[in-house]
């Protein structure tokens, strides 16, 4: 016992981000300790996964100023850093939404992000749901600087039910991680280099695994869309369930959201977090499988829980208010039983308010001449009028 010697677990590392202090352990990236807070302070993020490993460091709009590297040496770092790829160091000072410079960098990410990307919002099937239209929202311009002709794909299946718009693509590269991940083969990845990568697959072989419609649940933007789903429905008309079903496939956890209008199920998509990524179920990602996704398309099949825990912020929660209880307090009962009184008609004490003058009929704008008690007043050339028009 006495040669046996007790690691003691590190101690945690205080972190400054906006002004708020926190406590985290050893080796937390910025945008991880700045999840943990919460709100605004939260840098946006979308390349990084944080249920897939590799992803991050490569859309920078989770760009973050240091103030000041760490206690041991508190100078600031010289350049702005990637918050999904920087670990935080004991007494670091970070600022996000505080710093004029990461929201100067963040604009100018989103104007390149949207260079290409089309204005098709409205038939989006992502639209509602669309990071990027909540990040261009926050930091996008009115209008674009770029005089070039933009980078345009044709559409592409990849795979029964998968539809590619490459047009629509930021090369976040998280699909090909989810891949990776889920499948022992991978057919698809980055094609070309520069301005001409873009995502497909090895001689437009189709994608056919069981796992492969976590992509369009891993895609920020509609590059990848739910063929089943395509222009049937908008995400704001329907209203999400939390349901769960037995599994055959091991991999799936079997626990899902359905997209409902009335008893009809018009999607199926994992169960996703705050921050847009699926959930997690015993340590592990809550990935379902294409059968749970494509082919169980009727409440029947599920076991329903309640509804989705929406954030009020999302247009998908507009218009869907539960439990909703009207005041039955009449202004009487509020009174104490008497009746409201009028106090005083302001009519007797403002000229102002004289329901004989009509606004509409002064052919300029009212002075304090038109509201006399005459109802007269003198004009700029000594002439005498009434309601603004001259009198004969």
């Amino acid at each position: 016992m006495a040669d046996e010697i007790k690691k003691e677990a590190p101690a945690n590392f205080k972190v400054t981000i906006d002004n708020i202090t926190i406590e985290v352990a050893p080796g937390t990236t910025i945008l991880n300790a700045a999840r943990q807070i919460g709100g605004d302070v939260t840098p946006p993020a979308m390349c990084y996964y944080s249920k897939l490993q590799g992803s991050g460091g490569k859309c920078r709009t989770c760009l973050v100023e240091v103030a000041a590297g760490s206690t041991a040496d508190p100078r600031p770092m010289p350049k702005l850093v990637a918050s999904c790829r920087t670990n935080v160091m004991d007494g670091m000072v970070v600022k996000n939404i505080t710093s004029d410079k990461v929201t100067d960098a963040r604009n100018g990410v989103v104007e390149f992000l949207l260079i290409n990307h089309p204005l098709d919002c409205p038939i989006c099937d992502q639209a509602g749901e669309c990071h990027l239209q909540d990040l261009g929202y926050d930091h996008g311009k009115e209008g674009t600087r770029y005089e070039f002709k933009r980078r345009t794909f044709e559409k592409e299946d990849i795979g029964p039910y998968i539809q590619l718009h490459m047009t629509r693509c930021i090369l976040c590269y998280r699909c090909t991680y989810v891949a990776d991940q889920l499948t022992d083969k991978r057919v698809h990845g980055i094609l070309d280099r520069g301005d001409h990568a873009e995502i497909s697959t090895y001689i437009s072989k189709a994608i056919d695994n069981d796992f492969s419609g976590n992509m369009i649940d891993v895609c920020p933007v509609g590059a990848l869309t739910d063929k089943t789903f395509r222009f049937k429905n908008r995400v704001w008309f329907t209203k999400p369930v939390d349901a769960h079903r037995n599994c055959e496939n091991p991999k799936c956890c079997g626990k899902a959201t359905l997209w409902l209008r009335g008893d009809e199920v018009y999607r199926v998509t994992a169960r996703k977090d705050e921050w847009g990524e699926v959930q997690s179920y015993d340590g592990k990602p809550g990935w379902i499988c294409n059968t749970c996704r494509f082919d169980k398309k009727k409440t029947g099949d599920w076991t329903v829980e309640g509804l989705t825990t929406i954030s009020r912020h999302s247009v998908i929660g507009a218009n869907k208010y539960q439990d909703l209880e009207m005041p039955k307090d009449t202004v009487k009962e509020v009174m104490g039983g008497r009746d409201p009184k009028l106090m005083m008609n302001i009519h007797n004490v403002s000229g102002v308010n004289n329901p004989n003058i009509h606004l509409s009929e002064i052919g300029r704008p009212a002075n304090m001449n038109d509201f006399a008690k005459s109802g007269d007043h003198v004009n700029g050339a000594g002439e005498s009028t009434q309601w603004g028009l001259k009198k004969d």
